[in-house]
């Protein structure tokens, strides 16, 4: 059994240092079942304010985290359960996810992720006309995966339906990079040639 862990983060803005989390999601799935085994959501106290336009986004706001736990209460956790994965599915993690996540890890002194990523939106080229690199909302679309936008940009939101795209283009052999081959069982690759 291959564990997998599909995973999102909200934060207070776009940028290592000045901004922190507000929210972590990671569901963890079986790879050969798809079933999901594990859901670990939190919102996160950042110990700052959330400018106005970032919570217009997420929808997160300072009454939403009173009695929240801090990073710091949190860190450990959220790292072993990313680690004891085989590999992790975000949109967009190697642009944002996972560097947000080692600098946050780094700031209390914790070893950075090491698990590979699939990173939906870069290995995702597939789901565009023209090759450009697709947003959830159109990688779900190209996957036949319902999204709704008023519900985007929730963690636990944005991972399900990820999840469900990221299976959807697994079955249907979506992924065609070479380093991807361990996404298919050698017994499916026989099968398929």
């Amino acid at each position: 059994m291959t564990l997998i862990a599909g995973w999102d983060t909200e934060t207070t803005g776009l940028q290592p240092g000045d901004h922190r989390f507000v929210e972590v999601a990671i569901l963890t799935y079986e790879l050969e079942s798809e079933r999901l085994v594990d859901t670990y959501v939190t919102k996160i106290d950042p110990q700052r304010s959330i400018p106005a336009d970032v919570q217009r986004v997420h929808g997160i706001g300072p009454n939403d985290i009173v009695g929240c736990p801090t990073w710091s209460e949190v860190a450990e956790e959220v790292r072993r359960r990313l680690e004891d994965a085989a590999f992790t599915v975000a949109h967009n993690g190697e642009g944002f996810d996972v560097p947000f996540m080692n600098y946050e890890l780094g700031r209390l002194r914790l070893p950075a992720l090491t698990k590979p990523v699939l990173d939906t939106m870069l290995r995702g080229r597939f789901a565009t006309p023209n090759g450009a690199v697709p947003n959830l909302g159109v990688f779900c679309a190209a996957l036949g995966i319902d999204y709704d936008p008023a519900q985007a940009h929730r963690a636990e939101y944005d991972v399900d339906v990820m999840m469900r795209a990221f299976f959807n283009a697994r079955r249907w052999r979506a992924f065609k990079d070479p380093d991807l081959d361990f996404l298919y069982p050698a017994q499916e690759m026989s099968l398929a040639a």
